[in-house]
């Protein structure tokens, strides 16, 4: 590996700056925070303001934010996401942790479809595929998802799914009951996790937590999937720490940032 460029590091630092606070700075507070002599700050910020990757605040005298460069290379860097590919990556690396199976999966209308899939090394461990298609309502990553609609789209998918017939069991505790899967999604948006007792298959408890988009938006759902005989309240607290904290990073991949 090659030897890094100091002044090319610095100018990188000053850039990441900007990702804290209201995304606005001044050369003395670059300078402080970076511990830099103020005339290599000064050359730096008059350098990235040149390029547009730093522009002033009309606003503000003396205070500069991120340029119109920065957004144009993180919007190419977005459209060459995967959210498959970057989904798989993230399960793996849960999977590696807690050695259960984990999935990354989208709502399409009131169904989830799994878009990538890492299986547990235990020697019981639950079956599925990447693909495969299942009501929402009866899992996890669906009822996260389903939770994080808009509460006016939630209830048109929904009706036009009982204008169909009945909600699907799977199992004997599967949210067939509209009213009890409503009351179920209200807890969900307040816990900000999703937790499916056996309802989609009677030997298997998992837990979920919504992956977003740059925008914030919620796009897919990260789950990690038990066996009921590995399931336990401790199991419970520790796998829903791991599920969130493996939604969030997913979620940094595709451009997100909480609190911006």
């Amino acid at each position: 590996m090659g030897r890094l460029v100091p002044a090319v590091t610095r100018a990188f630092d000053i850039l990441e700056l900007f990702l804290q606070g209201d995304g606005t700075l001044s050369a003395p507070e670059i300078t402080r925070r970076l511990q830099l002599p103020r005339t290599t700050t000064h050359e730096l910020v008059t350098t990235l303001v040149a390029r547009n990757y730093l522009v002033a605040v009309p606003e503000q005298p003396g205070r500069y934010r991120l340029g119109v460069r920065t957004y144009q290379l993180g919007s190419r860097y977005a459209e060459q996401l995967d959210l498959a590919a970057e989904g798989h990556q993230v399960a793996r690396e849960v999977a590696d942790t807690c050695r259960e199976t984990v999935h990354v999966a989208l709502l399409e209308d009131m169904d989830v479809i799994y878009i990538a899939k890492v299986d547990s090394t235990h020697a019981v461990r639950m079956v599925s595929a990447t693909g495969r298609r299942l009501p929402a309502h009866c899992t996890a990553v669906g009822k996260m998802l389903l939770a994080s609609l808009p509460v006016d789209e939630l209830e048109e998918r929904l009706e036009t799914r009982l204008a169909e017939g009945p909600l699907e069991e799977m199992t004997a505790n599967s949210l067939a009951d509209p009213d009890t899967l409503r009351a179920a999604l209200d807890e969900i948006r307040i816990l900000g996790v999703a937790l499916e007792s056996q309802e989609s298959n009677p030997d298997v408890s998992c837990v979920a937590a919504p992956v977003r988009d740059r925008s914030g938006r919620v796009v897919a759902a990260l789950s990690i999937s038990v066996p009921v005989h590995r399931w336990s309240e401790a199991r419970e607290n520790e796998l829903t720490g791991l599920a969130a904290r493996g939604a969030g990073e997913l979620s940094e991949r595709l451009g997100y940032r909480a609190g911006r």
